[in-house]
Parts: C-alpha cells; sequence; structure tokens
C-alpha cells in the first residue's frame, strides 16, 4: 500500500506531511515516567499511543529509532523536594532502589499492555556530564545567569532576541508566572518569575547531588530530555512526543534550553496525547475520581462492575483518536469489551475459511478497497477510530463467509490472503492487540477440547442421540460458550 503521511504538529497547530530528516530513518523522543510511584493509568494511556504510532511507524517501513527517558532526579514537587526523594523517605531506601522498584514496576505495566521497548532508554542520572555540558553551552550563548550557585535560564532574554518563547503553548511571556517546578524559597533569586533552573544548587540534606562548576547540586527536569534527545538523536530530530500536559512548562523549556544551546529547534514534530476522564471529569485521587491499572484489571473499584483484560483496555484507548479525550466509565468498558471480543472471535474464524475460487470477485475488491482506506486513516495522523471501523467491515465479510451469507466462489485465494495480511497487520501488529480472552498457553488445548465437543455434538444429532446433544448444548450455555452453526460447520464463542 502506498500513502503520504500526514501528522498535527502541536507547533504549527495544522496537519504537516511528514518528511524525515533522513530518508528512511525517524528519530522518535518520548518523555517518559518519573519512577518514584507506580505508573498511573493517563501516563499508560500516553505510551500506548506512542506504541501505537510506533509501530505503525515500523509497519510503513522506516527504521526508527526510538528514545523514551527515565527520570531519576530534578523532577520537583510544588514544595521544592525531589519526587525521588520523597519516595525514598517514604519507603526508606535508597533513591535508586526507589529508582529501580518502579521502574521494574513500569516495565512490567508495559508488557501486560503490550507494548513495545522502546530503541533507547535513558536515565537522567546517566547523563549529569552531557547536562553540565549544555548548561554551559546556554551560559556561553548569554542566555542563562549563575545565581547563589544555581543557573537559571533567562525566559525574558530569550523571548526578547528570538520571539520564540510561548510558541508551542501560545502563553504570552507577560502573562506567565512561576510555573517551572523550581523550590520555592528560590524565587527570589530569578529575575523573572517565568525563569526557570536549568541546575539548582542542592541543600545539605538533599540525597541526590553531583558536583559542577557552579554547585554541588543536580540538573533542572527540562534539561534532561534536552540533553538526552540531543545524544542519541542529534540536535534536531524527527518527532517529540509526550502528554498534552507537558507542553507548559516542560517543551517550552526544551525549546528554549535546545535553542539556547546550539541555536537550533530539537525537533520538526511534536505530537500530544489528550488527558484521560473518568466519568467525564478529570481523574482526581482527592476526590476520589480515579483508578489503577490493577484495579481496572481485578474489578476491585466502586467505578466499575468487575474486572476487565488488559486488551480490552488496550482497545478502549484505541476507540479514540490519540489526540482526543477518552471518558474512561463502566458503560464504555463494557462496549469496548464486545468490541474487542468480536475481533478475536473474527481472527479465530478467519484461520478456518477456505478461498474457492482462482479468480478474483466482488469480495476480493471490497477486501482490497477496505484495506487501502485502513491504511490511509492511520496515515492520516494515527486515526484509530476509522481504521478500527475498517476492521469491523472486515470481521463482517468474515463472518458473512463462515455464516454462507456471501459466496466464498467471490472470494480468491489472493482475496483471502489479503484479508489475512491486512487483519493480522492492524490488529495485532499496529493495534498491538492480542487474545487473552484465554491464557495464551491454554488456548491451542481449549480449540482442541472445543472442537472435540463440537464433534461428539455432531455425531450425537446425526444419530438422534438428542439426550447427548442437548447435554452438550445446556452444559455449553452454563458455562456461557454458545454455538453457533453456520454453512461452513459450528463455531463457538464466549459470552461476556
Amino acid at each position: 500500500m502506498k500513502g503520504s503521511l500526514h501528522l498535527y504538529n502541536s507547533l504549527t497547530r495544522r496537519k504537516e506531511e511528514f518528511k524525515p530528516i533522513n530518508e528512511g530513518f525517524i528519530g522518535l523522543y518520548v518523555c517518559g515516567p518519573t519512577v518514584y510511584s507506580d505508573v498511573h493509568l493517563g501516563n499508560c494511556r500516553t505510551f500506548m499511543s506512542f506504541d501505537m504510532i510506533y509501530r505503525f511507524l515500523l509497519k510503513f517501513g522506516y527504521n526508527v529509532r526510538y528514545v523514551r527517558n527515565i527520570t531519576d532526579v530534578g523532577h520537583l514537587l510544588d514544595d521544592g523536594e525531589d519526587r525521588i526523594s520523597k519516595g525514598a523517605r517514604k519507603d526508606k531506601l535508597e533513591p535508586m532502589e526507589v529508582v529501580q522498584k518502579y521502574t521494574n514496576g513500569f516495565h512490567d505495566m508495559m508488557d501486560i499492555f503490550n507494548t513495545l521497548r522502546p530503541s533507547i532508554e535513558p536515565r537522567a542520572t546517566q547523563h549529569i556530564i552531557e547536562q553540565i555540558e549544555m548548561v554551559q553551552d546556554i551560559l556561553d550563548n548569554g542566555y542563562a545567569y549563575v545565581e547563589n550557585g544555581s543557573v537559571y535560564f533567562d525566559t525574558t532574554k530569550f523571548a526578547e532576541e528570538t520571539g520564540k518563547y510561548g510558541k508551542l503553548s501560545g502563553r504570552v511571556i507577560e502573562d506567565l508566572l512561576a510555573e517551572s517546578r523550581d523550590n520555592l524559597k528560590n524565587q527570589s533569586e530569578k529575575k523573572h518569575p517565568s525563569d526557570f533552573a536549568i541546575w539548582m544548587k542542592a541543600a545539605p540534606e538533599h540525597l541526590m547531588k553531583w558536583n559542577s562548576p557552579w554547585s554541588e547540586g543536580f540538573p533542572g527536569w527540562h534539561l534532561e530530555c534536552s540533553a538526552m534527545s540531543t545524544k542519541y538523536l542529534g540536535k534536531t530530530f524527527d518527532i517529540h512526543g509526550g502528554g498534552n500536559d507537558l507542553k507548559f512548562p516542560h517543551h517550552e523549556n526544551e525549546i528554549a534550553q535546545n535553542e539556547g544551546a546550539c541555536g537550533c529547534s530539537p525537533c520538526n514534530y511534536w505530537l500530544h496525547t489528550n488527558m484521560l476522564l473518568m466519568n467525564g471529569k478529570k481523574m482526581s485521587k482527592s476526590d476520589g475520581n480515579t483508578i489503577s491499572p490493577e484495579e481496572l484489571f481485578s474489578g476491585d473499584s466502586p467505578h466499575v462492575s468487575k474486572g476487565y483484560s488488559p486488551m480490552v483496555i488496550r482497545f478502549f484507548m484505541l476507540m479514540a483518536h490519540y489526540r482526543s479525550t477518552v471518558d474512561i466509565s463502566d458503560e464504555a468498558l463494557q462496549a469496548a469489551e464486545k468490541g474487542y471480543k468480536k475481533l478475536m472471535e473474527a481472527g479465530r474464524s478467519l484461520k478456518q475459511l477456505e478461498a474457492h475460487s482462482a479468480e478474483a470477485g466482488k469480495i476480493d475488491e471490497q477486501i482490497n478497497s477496505i484495506s487501502q482506506s485502513a491504511f490511509d486513516d492511520m496515515c492520516d495522523d494515527f486515526n484509530t477510530p476509522k481504521a478500527l471501523s475498517r476492521m469491523f467491515e472486515l470481521v463482517n465479510i468474515i463472518n458473512s463467509l463462515k455464516g454462507g451469507q456471501l459466496d466464498s466462489k467471490e472470494l480468491s485465494s489472493r482475496g483471502l490472503e489479503t484479508l489475512k495480511q491486512t487483519y493480522s497487520s492492524f490488529i495485532y501488529d499496529i493495534f498491538g492487540l492480542k487474545n487473552d480472552l484465554v491464557d495464551n498457553d491454554q488456548s491451542k488445548y481449549l480449540d482442541g477440547l472445543m472442537n472435540l465437543v463440537i464433534d461428539i455434538r455432531q455425531s450425537s444429532r446425526e444419530k438422534k442421540d438428542w439426550d447427548t446433544s442437548d447435554k452438550i448444548r445446556d452444559v455449553l450455555k452454563e458455562l456461557k460458550i454458545q454455538l453457533k452453526d453456520g454453512q461452513s460447520g459450528t463455531d463457538w464463542t464466549i459470552d461476556g
């Protein structure tokens, strides 16, 4: 399939045709988690979205270097305490124990949601030298100043000389307040409230600190991503992604740092995912309007009536465009579960279909058209809702072929192969779904057992042994397993 890829660039606020810096290669950087607690569902949505994007770019034929960092220092709370240090004090662990504990947990959760690992996963603490060098470059270019051992980025000077500060977020510098997450007690050291620390002098009790030309201290949160993306992808790379909440101050300040250090933009395209709502409201721990991934799996929450599998949740996320808000509710999850089961059941039925024609027929034309449309949808800023709707068109064809409503003579062997390739590419490779209705290690045995049960039932009916046939039907019904008799045989599904 052929087509041109168009992305919505948050910086220009319009869709643009994607043109890589180096033909056939893409540099992709996504801001990763701060590992001081368990990853929350909103972050999972962001990382699943960029996993889908990564998967499609690979399927499109690009060689992608996907860099997603781990923040393990410098991300401060409103009271100025480092998040990792707070986690260490709370859990009575060394800071790097906290980092390892929650990094492992993050990886486990990403595996549960079937996301691919990035090409490189750098940690901020492993790149202190690169960050010190970038601070020095910014100082040498006159866009930072030293005050009492801390180094601050001079946003006013940068804005006046370049006119670039606030372009991503749409903020006007005169309206900016102290939103840079620096230690509040250091506000008096700044020339302007919007200035932000790129190196912070550490208090004596601070757990994580390094020597630098300015003080014993630690890097600013925003600086870390600038230094690590530059190291692994170059001064200007293709795509930078993250959650919408990172536009300001994090991404805005990344742009300022890169421009201040080398006079160049960090990337050509900015992609941002939107927020996750619950029952129409912003998720918030303080008012109880929140749910963790584990609670979604177990159903141990007042917000859901039962547990949902990880793949149902992933499918639910794909039903919305990555730039749209997602409103999670029990009713919406139940609907997603039905849709997901329909996709998995069709995938199983597809394996049993046979073609009965060597020449292309009407069904081939439908399959080719739907396949191209799904590809075009993904080329249009990764429109997963529309591409999913195309997959359900293929589901209808699969079910109609199996049930005899469509004549299999209108499907050629080439058409069947296209149907199988398209379905597999989109459902499993691009959308990253897998069948977790039954444990994968047990599914092949269950299929075999059900085929045996169906054969015994069919044999009983042929012998007019209605007692045995009815007993099989009734027991399966109690187990919520439904048998479906079609032209090509009997199939089975598990009712929710």
